[in-house]
């Protein structure tokens, strides 16, 4: 694994950004909105979130102090498209509480602490891990800090630039170390890293047709089965290699 350098970050975003042309992410209508899709994303598509989203729209729910007075069973059933609902809505309940009990249910106020401590914050809440944390600090209040998913981590490991175990944060310093700390650019290439996934770099890859095949990867170097490069003494023991 090598890692890629300054000039491969920004030709992979100016290819995407040219393909693609600007996301507009994050899809909501206020801070609050981004902080409810963030924790409502975790393990389910964005479609499910959305049918959540417009439930507590619908309700006039949509609101810090309206989340925070509701009980956690009226909670569940609003955001029970996004799935494991009773989970979610206490993880949500948290949040609210922690913005609640800390910022007086101020985002405004919120907004203004330091990128460091809010992290460290948003972390020692229970249900919060480091993508839902860097989602609610970029999107909800234009902090620069990187958003990580697992569209980033197979992208990365299938050009050759990350291990495919690689934590969280050792990836996330692959783009913060080699990039300009711009929240606009960040908020891009995050979404943009996310749609080239989806639409390509599926778990069956779409390579041929990819607007970024012929960049940092050949696939006629990779096992058509698991993507890994052939010389690779992994590459032997590709499971769906022997099956077939």
């Amino acid at each position: 694994m090598t890692p890629p350098s300054p000039s491969n970050l920004k030709e992979l975003y100016k290819r995407l950004y040219r393909y693609y042309g600007p996301q507009l992410w994050w899809p909501a209508q206020s801070r609050f909105e981004v902080i409810v899709g963030a924790v409502l994303t975790q393990n389910t598509n964005w479609g499910n979130v959305v049918k959540a989203i417009e439930n507590l729209r619908q309700a006039k729910k949509l609101t810090l102090s309206a989340v925070h007075r509701l009980d956690m069973q009226q909670l569940a059933d609003y955001i029970r498209p996004s799935g494991y609902f009773n989970i979610k809505a206490g993880r949500l309940k948290n949040v609210v509480s922690y913005i609640v009990q800390s910022y007086r249910g101020d985002l405004a106020m919120m907004s203004k602490e330091p990128l460091g401590k809010l992290r460290t914050e948003l972390l020692s809440v229970n249900g919060v891990g480091p993508e839902t944390a860097d989602s609610i600090l970029l999107y909800a209040f234009d902090k620069p800090t990187f958003v990580v998913d697992a569209y980033t981590r197979r992208l990365m490991y299938r050009h050759g630039w990350a291990d495919h175990d690689m934590d969280y944060h050792t990836l996330q310093k692959i783009f913060t170390d080699r990039l300009p700390a711009q929240v606009r650019v960040w908020n891009e290439y995050h979404a943009l890293v996310v749609r080239v996934a989806k639409d390509f770099c599926r778990t069956k890859p779409l390579c041929d047709t990819c607007p970024l095949n012929s960049f940092h990867y050949s696939i006629s170097k990779r096992c058509k089965h698991c993507h890994r490069v052939k010389t690779d003494a992994r590459h032997h023991a590709c499971p769906q290699k022997i099956k077939n």
